[in-house]
């Protein structure tokens, strides 16, 4: 018997042994492949560039030490630019906050229309994920170029734009904090005949508020730069701002530049505070 433990022993680990080599063969040309597909798209966009890249590359710095020449230059001028900007600012920040509220509630109804087990028409699971996968893979600014094409320039189009945006990402990051959900009180309350809707909000979202609001506060930080690179095709705030001043060439850069530092300043801040209230939400839970 122990002779036969023994050879069961080596043959599963000779046959662990060739899994894992086989796998590494498989990582290897996978690796090969992308590397040699890498290569190939970087000389076909090298090739279509006007300039080329290698033309191009040492001048790459030339446009930051002309700002930062010039800012420099007219630094007596910069607390009046950083406060000329500030409601630019306030705006930017206002798009980030409404798009990932409203987002966000979007994405709360879609996770448990998505979940298995939670959901109200198991059915249709599939159809909201796909949804959400559509939301996800639009980026932000194709939307609000339509948008802007369709509505004029704005906040508007960069708030639908992002909202719509976030509810697709957050909507599959909440779908998989509610597959992680205990199940037991939503069949305690099945049990004495509440709702859906009552099963979701007293037996779920007590269990997964706390995981909500960290991912929601991480989103709101890539939407407020987001809303700010929106601003470059006309949907408003601090980006269409800093459009204006680059557009003008030298003389201007002082006022980009205190654009760059507000952008700086707040990204900074927003992802100090959120990281700060992410880490004492989840300790909490």
């Amino acid at each position: 018997m122990a002779g036969l433990a023994t050879g069961n022993l080596g043959g599963l680990k000779a046959e662990y042994i060739t899994l894992v080599r086989r796998r590494r063969m498989y990582s290897g040309l996978i690796t090969v492949l992308f590397v040699m597909v890498l290569v190939a798209g970087f000389g076909l966009a090298d090739s279509r560039n006007a300039g080329g890249f290698w033309q191009g590359l040492p001048k790459i710095f030339d446009f930051p030490a002309e700002l930062i020449s010039e800012a420099i230059d007219k630094s007596a001028a910069m607390p009046g630019n950083l406060l000329d900007y500030l409601p630019a600012l306030i705006e930017t920040i206002n798009i980030a906050a409404v798009s990932t509220l409203v987002g966000a509630l979007l994405a709360v109804l879609l996770s448990l229309l998505s979940t298995r087990g939670l959901a109200r028409w198991p059915r249709l699971i599939p159809l909201f994920r796909r949804a959400m996968d559509v939301m996800r893979a639009v980026p932000e600014i194709v939307i609000a170029l339509v948008l802007i094409f369709v509505m004029g320039g704005g906040p508007v189009p960069a708030m639908i734009a992002i909202t719509f945006h976030s509810a697709g990402a957050l909507g599959k990051l909440f779908s998989e904090v509610n597959e992680n959900a205990d199940l037991k009180p939503v069949e305690g309350l099945s049990s004495v005949g509440a709702s859906w809707l009552e099963r979701m909000w007293l037996g779920v979202l007590p269990q997964v508020a706390p995981n909500y609001l960290s991912y929601a506060l991480l989103r709101l930080e890539i939407n407020v730069r987001a809303s700010a690179i929106l601003g470059f095709v006309g949907a408003g705030g601090i980006g269409a701002e800093l459009r204006v001043a680059i557009s003008w060439g030298t003389g201007r850069y002082d006022a980009a530049a205190a654009i760059f530092i507000l952008l700086f300043l707040t990204i900074v801040a927003i992802d100090q505070l959120s990281s700060y209230y992410r880490n004492r939400l989840v300790g909490t839970h």
